[in-house]
């Protein structure tokens, strides 16, 4: 009789275990409530830091057709064909002088290589595009001064980084011009795309 005796008394402790409700069991607690609710926490911190760093949209002439994405070159094409050079500089004081430099051969004739005349319009927009951070884009208006010079004020981040800069004409002749650069700088030139010298 006295052998038995511990094991009753061993069997009473498990059946007291048995006897707790299953939410006052810290194993209960650690691996099936808290791991789970670790792991939800940390996916919605995830997705929201993915949010705060998302890439910028990208600034071209793209367009769906179908379900494929094209680049749209015809207006860096007519620059090549009208063989538009530019010349920018940039001043202290935020100001930004533009200089539309035709080819020699259109201002004596007096008419583009497209066989139009030649004319400098009112306006010229200017695009400033960060390599990275969206928030220091800048698009702004060049407007016409004189001749070949146009000017625009605009406010660039003093820190010097890799810009995408297009100056781009909208009227009759839809033509762009682009340069990447590191801002600010005294000075960036604009060349047609040498690219269709092969076409």
């Amino acid at each position: 009789m006295s052998s038995s005796a511990p094991n009753v008394k061993h069997q009473d402790s498990f059946k007291h275990q048995d006897s707790l409700p299953w939410y006052k069991n810290y194993m209960v607690v650690i691996f099936v409530i808290g791991m789970p609710a670790l792991v939800v926490i940390a996916c919605l911190w995830f997705v929201y830091y993915s949010y705060q760093i998302r890439d910028s949209v990208v600034r071209d002439d793209w367009y769906m057709d179908g379900k494929t994405l094209y680049q749209d070159v015809s207006r860096d094409k007519l620059a090549y064909d009208l063989d538009l050079h530019g010349k920018m500089q940039f001043t202290d004081n935020g100001t930004i002088v533009f200089y539309l430099n035709y080819p020699e051969q259109s201002l004596q004739s007096g008419k583009l290589l497209n066989g139009e005349p030649v004319t400098y319009p009112d306006t010229l927009d200017l695009s400033i595009s960060h390599a990275t951070d969206i928030k220091k884009d800048r698009d702004v208006v060049l407007k016409h001064q004189e001749g070949n010079k146009y000017s625009a004020q605009v406010d660039i981040d003093p820190v010097k980084a890799k810009y995408y800069l297009q100056v781009s004409n909208d009227g009759k002749n839809d033509w762009r011009i682009k340069d990447v650069a590191k801002l600010p700088r005294a000075e960036v030139s604009f060349n047609p795309l040498t690219v269709f010298a092969k076409s």
